[in-house]
C-alpha cells in the first residue's frame, strides 16, 4: 500500500514537471516572438487586405455634328502622409503652395487626425502649370506626393449653365448613393447630373495587402477588375450656333432658345450673362464661385428655363388660334382699335386678324379674349367669367404653357397659367370678371412663361399644331436617344387655322409697317412676332419669336433681352442674325452685327434707326 502511494506521488511530480516545462516553453517562445524578433509582428501586419478603386474615364460630350464640347483633363491632387513629412518649415511650404501659413497648418492637422499613415489630400485640383512649378520642390518633402485624377474641361467654354458642374461628392451624395466614397467626383447640376449614371462608367478594383502603415506588401492580381469607361453623350446643340448666340448676348441679360421644330431638339441654349464652366475647376474654384454668386446679374441663374417672364405680344398668336378653332372669330373678323379700353401704338384704327398681328393691336386681342370668356350669357357676370376662364385655361395649357414641357431639360420651371381658382383665391369667388384680369389677353398680368415655352410656341406654329417635347440629348453611348425623349404633343388646333397666323407673322417682318421689319432677311421668307413686356418702373423687355424658313422650317427660336425696349429694336435683329447664320453659315448684315456685338447696358437707343 505504501509502495503504491509513493508510485502515485512520483507520477504526479513527473506530470507537473511536464506541464511546467510546456508552459515554460510557451512563455519563452512568446517572449522570443514579441520581444527579440519582429518576424511574426511584420507577418501579422501584412495580413490586411486593401482595395484600390480605379476610376473610369468619364463619358465625353459632343455636339450634334460630333464636335467635342466637354472632355476630361488631368488634374493633380497634392497628397500628404503626416508620418513621413515629419517636422517641416510651414512658412516655406505655404509659400510654395500659395497658401496662408495658418491655413496650411489647419490642413496638416486635419490630415493627421484622419491618419498619420495614410495619404490624404492637402491641395486639390492643381493645374498642369501649378503641378510643374511644384514638382521642382517636392524632393524636399518626403511626405508629399501627387495623385493624378481627371476633371471636366469645357473645351469651348460654351453652354455652361445647362451642361452643369462636376465636383466632389458631399455628405448628402454619400448617404444617398453608396457607390460613391469620400473624395469621389460626380455631376452636381445640369446634364452632368441628369446623365450621371451613364457618364460615370463602372470603377475597377485593384487588390493588395498593406501593413498598418499603409505600405503595400503584396498584390492580389487575380481579384482585380478593370474600369469600364462611361458613355459619351451626343447633344442636340449646334456648337457654332451656340457660340454665336452667346457672343450676341455678351454684355446683356436675357436668353436665347432655338429648336429644330420637326424633332424638338435644342439647337442653341443661352442664358445671359453666361460664364466659362472651367472657372469652377481647380484651386481657384471657391473664389470664382463666390464672384459669380454675388454678381448682381446672377450669371449662375439659368434664365432660359428658370426665368419666368410675361410673354407679351407673342402670346397673341395663341389667343388668335384658340379663338379661330372655337369659331369665335374668323380671319376676316374686324375689330375697332378702341384705345379707351386698353392702350395701343401705331396709326391703325381697325384691323382684321392679320393686321392685328402685324400692328400688334392690343384692343383687338382684348376683345377676342372678352368673347372667349363670355360664352355663358345665361350666367351672371361672375360665373360667366369663371366658366369662360376654365375653358380658356384648358386650351392654353395644351400649348405647353403652365407645364414643364416634359421635364427633359434640367431645372425647367412650368411658369403660370392662371385659372378660376387662382383668381378666386386673390379676389374672392364673386369679386372678379374679365375686366379685372384683362391684361392676360395681351400676354401681361399674371401669365408667366419661360424663354423655352416661347421657343416651343414658335415650333408649334411652324408645325401647324404639334410639338415634340424639347430635349438636349441625341444619343447615349451609340444606343440612340434615352427612353422617353421625342414625345409628340398635339395642341388641339386644326392645321388650316395656322395659315392666317403664318401669313400675319410673315407680314410682321415683310410689311413696312410691321413691328419686326428690322428682322427682315434678303432671300429668306420667314415668320416672326415681336413682344414688348412691361417691367415695372424699369425699361421694357424686348422679345421676339420666329421660325424659318416658312416652308419646311429648320429652326424655331425665341430671343428675350431684359430691359432693352421694344421687341423690334433688339430681340428681332438678334434673331435675324441667328437665323441667317444657321441657315446659310454666313452673316450679311455686318453693320447690325457689329452694333449688337458691341452693345451693353444701357443699350444704344440709336440702334432703332438702323436698317
Amino acid at each position: 500500500m505504501e509502495l503504491k502511494s509513493r508510485d502515485l506521488e512520483g507520477r504526479q511530480k513527473i506530470l507537473g514537471a511536464m506541464v511546467l516545462g510546456v508552459g515554460l516553453i510557451f512563455i519563452l517562445r512568446l517572449f522570443a516572438m514579441q520581444v527579440t524578433t519582429s518576424h511574426w509582428k511584420n507577418k501579422a501586419e501584412r495580413l490586411t487586405e486593401e482595395q484600390e478603386t480605379l476610376q473610369p474615364a468619364r463619358g465625353l460630350c459632343l455636339d450634334r455634328h460630333g464636335e467635342l464640347m466637354v472632355t476630361n483633363a488631368p488634374s493633380y491632387d497634392l497628397m500628404v502622409v503626416p508620418r513621413l513629412l515629419g517636422e517641416v518649415d510651414t512658412t516655406s511650404l505655404a509659400g510654395i503652395l500659395n497658401l496662408d501659413p495658418d491655413e496650411l497648418v489647419t490642413r496638416l492637422n486635419k490630415a493627421s487626425r484622419y491618419s498619420r499613415y495614410k495619404a490624404s489630400p492637402l491641395v486639390r485640383q492643381l493645374s498642369s502649370r501649378e503641378y510643374a512649378q511644384l514638382s521642382l520642390e517636392l524632393w524636399k518633402y518626403p511626405g508629399l506626393s501627387i495623385r493624378t485624377r481627371s476633371v471636366r474641361q469645357n473645351v469651348q467654354g460654351l453652354a455652361s449653365q445647362i451642361i452643369g458642374e462636376y465636383r466632389e461628392a458631399d455628405r448628402e451624395d454619400l448617404n444617398r448613393d453608396d457607390r460613391y466614397q469620400l473624395g469621389d467626383y460626380l455631376g452636381k447640376s445640369g446634364l452632368e447630373a441628369r446623365f450621371e449614371h451613364q457618364l460615370r462608367g463602372t470603377p475597377g478594383v485593384r487588390h493588395h495587402l498593406v501593413d498598418v502603415r499603409n505600405n503595400v506588401r503584396n498584390t492580389l492580381t487575380e481579384l482585380d477588375s478593370m474600369p469600364v469607361p462611361g458613355s459619351d453623350l451626343t447633344l442636340t446643340l449646334d456648337a457654332q450656333l451656340q457660340a454665336y448666340a452667346e457672343a450676341l448676348l455678351e454684355g446683356k441679360r436675357g436668353a436665347v432658345v432655338a429648336l429644330e421644330p420637326s424633332t424638338g431638339e435644342v439647337l442653341a441654349f443661352v442664358s445671359a450673362p453666361s460664364y466659362n464652366g472651367n472657372l469652377l475647376t481647380g484651386t481657384g474654384r471657391g473664389q470664382a464661385y463666390d464672384s459669380l454668386a454675388s454678381h448682381p446679374w446672377k450669371p449662375l441663374y439659368n434664365r432660359a428655363v428658370r426665368g419666368t417672364y410675361r410673354p407679351g405680344s407673342i402670346f397673341k398668336m395663341v389667343q388668335g388660334l384658340v379663338a379661330l378653332e372655337a369659331g369665335i372669330i374668323s380671319p376676316r373678323t374686324t375689330i375697332v382699335c378702341n384705345r379707351d379700353i386698353i392702350g395701343c401704338h401705331g396709326a391703325h384704327t381697325s384691323d382684321d386678324l392679320k393686321h392685328a398681328v402685324v400692328h400688334s393691336c392690343n384692343p383687338y386681342f382684348y376683345e377676342v379674349m372678352r368673347r372667349m370668356l363670355s360664352q355663358h350669357d345665361e350666367q351672371d357676370k361672375f360665373d360667366n367669367a369663371r366658366l369662360g376662364m376654365g375653358w380658356w385655361t384648358d386650351r392654353i395649357k395644351r400649348f405647353g404653357f403652365g407645364t414643364d414641357l416634359g421635364g427633359n431639360l434640367p431645372g425647367t420651371r412650368s411658369g403660370l397659367v392662371p385659372d378660376s381658382s387662382y383668381y378666386d383665391n386673390i379676389y374672392g369667388r364673386r369679386h372678379w370678371t374679365f375686366r379685372t384680369i384683362y391684361s392676360i389677353s395681351i400676354g401681361e398680368g399674371e401669365l408667366l412663361t419661360t424663354p423655352l415655352h416661347m421657343a416651343n410656341l414658335a415650333a408649334i406654329v411652324a408645325n401647324r399644331g404639334w410639338y415634340i417635347e424639347p430635349h438636349l440629348v441625341r444619343d447615349v453611348g451609340g444606343r440612340g436617344k434615352p427612353e422617353g425623349l421625342g414625345q409628340r404633343r398635339e395642341v388641339g388646333i386644326s392645321p388650316e387655322h395656322f395659315e392666317p397666323i403664318q401669313d400675319a407673322m410673315q407680314a410682321v417682318i415683310d410689311d413696312p409697317t410691321g413691328t419686326g421689319r428690322r428682322a427682315k432677311l434678303a432671300g429668306i421668307a420667314y415668320c416672326g412676332k415681336t413682344g414688348t413686356v412691361q417691367d415695372g418702373s424699369r425699361a421694357d423687355h424686348s422679345v421676339f419669336m420666329a421660325f424659318a424658313p416658312r416652308d419646311n422650317p429648320q429652326i424655331a427660336l425665341c430671343v428675350y433681352v431684359e430691359n432693352a425696349g421694344a421687341g423690334g429694336e433688339w430681340a428681332a435683329p438678334i434673331a435675324s442674325l441667328l437665323i441667317e447664320r444657321y441657315l446659310t453659315g454666313t452673316v450679311s448684315q455686318e453693320m447690325r452685327e457689329r452694333r449688337i456685338l458691341g452693345a451693353t447696358y444701357p443699350l444704344d437707343p440709336q440702334f432703332a434707326q438702323l436698317p
